[in-house]
C-alpha cells in the first residue's frame, strides 16, 4: 500500500491515493521488477494529475509500508521532478545499483525517512539497513529510524490521524 498526499498552496493536506501492487515472482525476478515498474507508472500516473491541477511537486509526499515502501523509493527515485519526501515503513531496496544512472539529479533531492522495526520477521532489519548506504552512493539524503515496536507505532499514529 502506498499513500500520497499533497499539501496545497495554503498548506491544507489532501489526497490519501491508495495504490497497492502484488508481486508476480521472486523478489528481484524480472517478472517482479516488471509489476514494480508497472506500478511506478500507475503512482506517477496520480502525481501528474495532482500536478496538473496545480499542485506543486515539491508539496507531494509518498509513504508505504512493506511492499508500498520498495514502490515508495521506486517511485520517488524514478520521478523527473523533484517530489516533497517520501517515508518508507519496513520497506526494501527494489533494485540493484545498476539502476542509479536512471535518477535524474531533481529526484535526488527529495529526503527519505525510513522507519523500520529492528524485531521484524517479515521484512528484515538489515533490508533498511542496506537503504542507507544505496541512498548515498545515489546522491540522496536518508535518515533511518529503529523502531522496536514499529507495527504498533503506526497503528497508533494511524487511529489518531484517520480518527
Amino acid at each position: 500500500m502506498v499513500i500520497v498526499k499533497t499539501k496545497g498552496s495554503h498548506g491544507e493536506i489532501s489526497g490519501g491515493l491508495l495504490v497497492a501492487f502484488a508481486t508476480s515472482g521472486r523478489l528481484g525476478s524480472s517478472k517482479d521488477e516488471s509489476s514494480l515498474l508497472k506500478a511506478v507508472t500507475n503512482v506517477h500516473a496520480i502525481i501528474d494529475k495532482e500536478i496538473a491541477g496545480e499542485i506543486n511537486p515539491e508539496n507531494v509526499y509518498i509513504c508505504g509500508f512493506s511492499q508500498g515502501g520498495a514502490l515508495t523509493l521506486a517511485s520517488v527515485l524514478l520521478y523527473p521532478k523533484a517530489l516533497g519526501g517520501g517515508s518508507v515503513f519496513s520497506g526494501w531496496i527494489p533494485f540493484n545499483s545498476s539502476i542509479i544512472n536512471q535518477f535524474t539529479e531533481d529526484a535526488k533531492k527529495p529526503p527519505i525517512v525510513w522507519s523500520h522495526g529492528i524485531d521484524d520477521k517479515t521484512v528484515l532489519f538489515e533490508a533498511g539497513q542496506a537503504a542507507l548506504p544505496f541512498l548515498q552512493q545515489a546522491g540522496m539524503t536518508c535518515e533511518l529510524k529503529e523502531l522496536q515496536y514499529l507495527e504498533l507505532w503506526i497503528k497508533q499514529r494511524m487511529q489518531s490521524s484517520w480518527y
